[in-house]
């Protein structure tokens, strides 16, 4: 039996709709359905002249290329690279409703489209991001961590003013964050006994406290004690040199202090087929790692690699969750 994935355009005025249709035309060891608005995927699908064939999910599908919906209709039908404040309810519905349809287990795994942020608060519906959204509809501390086939990048912090981050680096932060990373390694990934890099906040690490004492005041005492706990960590380690390939060998996640300290890299190694994955869910959630490219919408020039990816990604991480093969 296949694992089921639900997967959410995203922002309709972007380019979710058009690469949720360039998969509908492949086929997947999943079974797809779609949480969204049928009208905007099938004009996306129009303006890229691609066939699709959309039934309603449960019901007998026409053919095999028929892909499930359940239809969730945006009261404005928003124009390519305009997104609508409007649309900020129905957005959120399709994010809300798949969560709910993964922890119901109608669902083994979501897949998430682009959200345009700024359209969701204009809508009246405070929103930071969707991995915000799903862990308090879980009720659970989640971990962001990015990855592509050279390597995976879990982060301390996410989207914070580079003046901020030092504060909030705590021990308890710190442990956190460490224990969600191996947990989801050891369950979601099936790494019996994963090794994690640490890397240190300050240049060189720190240099024995001379640029910067938190490795020495909080990073390293935490590492300590959670070796003593089991958990295989290396670090702090400088951010310079820890990417090399042949430290890269020896790694199965590498956390970073901040996000432009780990994600240029693992972008520059291969952005085409990276995903964001949502550590600490009761179950797997996978993203583009791209925005809405408002200016691409309706042209047909988006890359839709990385919500490839994100199918195939979520796809192995559902199997292994069911103890599929």
């Amino acid at each position: 039996m296949r694992p089921r994935l639900a997967l959410v355009p995203g922002e309709p005025a972007g380019i979710g709709p058009e690469l949720i249709a360039r998969a509908a035309q492949l086929g997947w060891d999943a079974e797809l359905t779609i949480f969204g608005d049928a009208a905007s995927l099938q004009r996306a699908a129009d303006a890229l002249h691609l066939p699709l064939e959309l039934h309603r999910a449960g019901s007998t599908p026409a053919s095999a290329r028929s892909i499930g919906i359940i239809d969730i209709p945006h009261p404005v039908a928003a124009a390519f690279g305009r997104p609508e404040p409007a649309n900020a309810a129905s957005v959120v519905e399709a994010l809300t409703r798949t969560a709910q349809a993964c922890l119901s287990g109608e669902a083994d795994g979501l897949v998430t489209g682009p959200v345009h942020k700024a359209a969701i608060n204009d809508g009246g519906i405070a929103y930071t991001g969707t991995t915000g959204l799903l862990a308090a509809h879980a009720g659970c501390e989640v971990v962001m961590m990015l990855a592509n086939p050279a390597m995976r990048v879990a982060l301390q912090t996410v989207h914070l003013p580079l003046r901020e981050v030092a504060g909030r680096i705590t021990p308890d932060a710190l442990e956190r964050t460490l224990r969600i990373v191996d947990t989801a390694l050891r369950t979601q990934f099936g790494i019996a006994a994963p090794t994690i890099a640490v890397l240190g906040l300050n240049p060189h690490a720190g240099e024995d406290g001379h640029l910067g004492r938190e490795e020495l005041d909080i990073i390293i005492p935490t590492l300590e004690r959670l070796r003593c706990a089991g958990m295989q960590l290396v670090g702090p380690l400088p951010a310079d040199t820890a990417f090399l390939p042949g430290k890269l060998r020896g790694f199965d996640a590498v956390l970073a202090m901040y996000h432009d300290q780990g994600l240029p890299v693992l972008k520059h190694a291969d952005f085409a087929n990276a995903v964001n994955i949502t550590l600490g869910l009761p179950y797997p959630r996978v993203a583009v790692d791209h925005g809405t490219a408002l200016d691409l919408a309706g042209t047909g020039v988006a890359d839709p690699s990385s919500l490839f990816a994100a199918i195939r990604c979520c796809t192995q991480l559902a199997a292994h969750r069911r103890g599929l093969p």
